[in-house]
């Protein structure tokens, strides 16, 4: 049960929220100060997401050729893995935690495809990592959780039609790989679209469908959205995208209420429930605002008005962090509970970036 007052989805948020261009200034400050540690690549990638591909290591490199020139390997030979970047360094630093995070990474930022970078062994091109990821693709990539980056960076390379073939000697056809995403999404959406349908004010998030997804699916939603910005594919799908469009916009009531009944419920795990909260809102701005700008979506008044909520729970999520310490005490967060220092430090990225998309 929510607790009488409590801050809320439907309209219930503070009176006086934090002013955007405030909450965005926080989070960016996070983004560029943590996400520009050269030692840790996994940061920088988001650095790169919310900054652009200008952006720089605090040692004033350009943080893609960090990333290239620091971590990418490659392993040679009939048997060998080609190019490469591990999941984690020796020291457990996240690198490429998801299959081709950074080279999505890359691809979206709007580096050329001809633009070379000095790898430990010699030049090497974005378009020769893209090769790389071809050549590795595997179609089951489109039903797993673990594709959607590897689904993003190739939508944004290849158009409607294209094929290629990999190391396994299939030739894959791309559009039915995105035809598959596009059915795995409608499938871990389901017991979602199934409690919209049925006017439920929430579906438990209990590690089902979508929520066995990193990131709540929300980079596949992305993945899978984006490649819709072609017109034959868009033709193709009908409206089956506008209902996972409306499936998501429901998520936003659904978790929002989890949400505030966990913290009224569990106060000691204050911080990371903000944290989770922090990855949802920012993540849905960013995925709706990704979609209205590389689909020229345009929100009706009553999905323009969940977008609005969404800035409001985020907002008042950041207010939260705040006054816990969270930004303040990062180092100390850092060394006594890593994965919510990378939690906090990703997503603060992320929401910044959502915050900009509708800017």
């Amino acid at each position: 049960m929510l607790l009488p007052g409590s801050l809320l989805l439907l309209g219930l948020v503070a009176a006086a929220p934090a002013a955007p261009s405030s909450t965005a200034e926080q989070l960016r400050a996070v983004c560029r100060t943590e996400g520009a540690r050269p030692e840790n690549p996994w940061a920088l990638a988001h650095g790169i997401t919310l900054e652009g591909r200008g952006f720089r290591a605090s040692d004033r490199r350009l943080a893609a050729e960090v990333i290239v020139a620091d971590f990418l390997r490659r392993e040679e030979g009939s048997t060998g893995r080609g190019l490469y970047f591990e999941p984690f360094t020796s020291e457990g630093t996240p690198v490429e935690p998801h299959p081709a995070l950074q080279v999505k990474t890359l691809v979206l930022a709007g580096i050329p495809m001809s633009r070379k970078f000095q790898a430990s062994w010699g030049p090497v091109t974005l378009g020769a990592l893209v090769e790389d990821l071809e050549r590795d693709f595997r179609p089951e990539l489109a039903s797993s959780p673990e594709g959607a980056w590897a689904l993003d960076a190739l939508g944004h390379v290849l158009a409607p039609g294209a094929s290629f073939r990999n190391t396994a000697g299939e030739t894959v056809r791309f559009d039915a790989v995105m035809d598959e995403a596009l059915a795995t999404l409608e499938r871990a959406h389901a017991e979602l679209a199934a409690g919209m349908k049925a006017g439920l004010p929430q579906v438990p998030k209990q590690k089902q469908g979508i929520y066995m997804h990193p990131c709540g699916g929300l980079h596949f939603f992305q993945a899978v959205a984006s490649w819709a910005r072609h017109p034959s594919v868009r033709k193709a799908w009908g409206e089956r995208l506008d209902t996972q469009v409306d499936v998501l916009i429901y998520r936003l009531g659904s978790e929002a209420r989890q949400y505030e009944a966990a913290l009224a419920e569990a106060p000691q795990y204050r911080l990371p429930l903000l944290s989770q909260s922090l990855k949802f809102y920012g993540h849905f701005l960013e995925t709706l605002g990704r979609y209205r700008r590389e689909n020229g979506w345009s929100p009706t008044p009553r999905q323009q008005q969940a977008v609005t909520r969404a800035h409001q729970l985020l907002e008042a999520t950041v207010r939260r962090l705040g006054e816990a310490g969270a930004f303040r005490d990062l180092e100390t967060i850092a060394k006594q509970q890593p994965q919510l220092y990378l939690d906090l430090v990703g997503d603060a990225c992320h929401a910044a970036h959502g915050l900009a998309e509708w800017k």
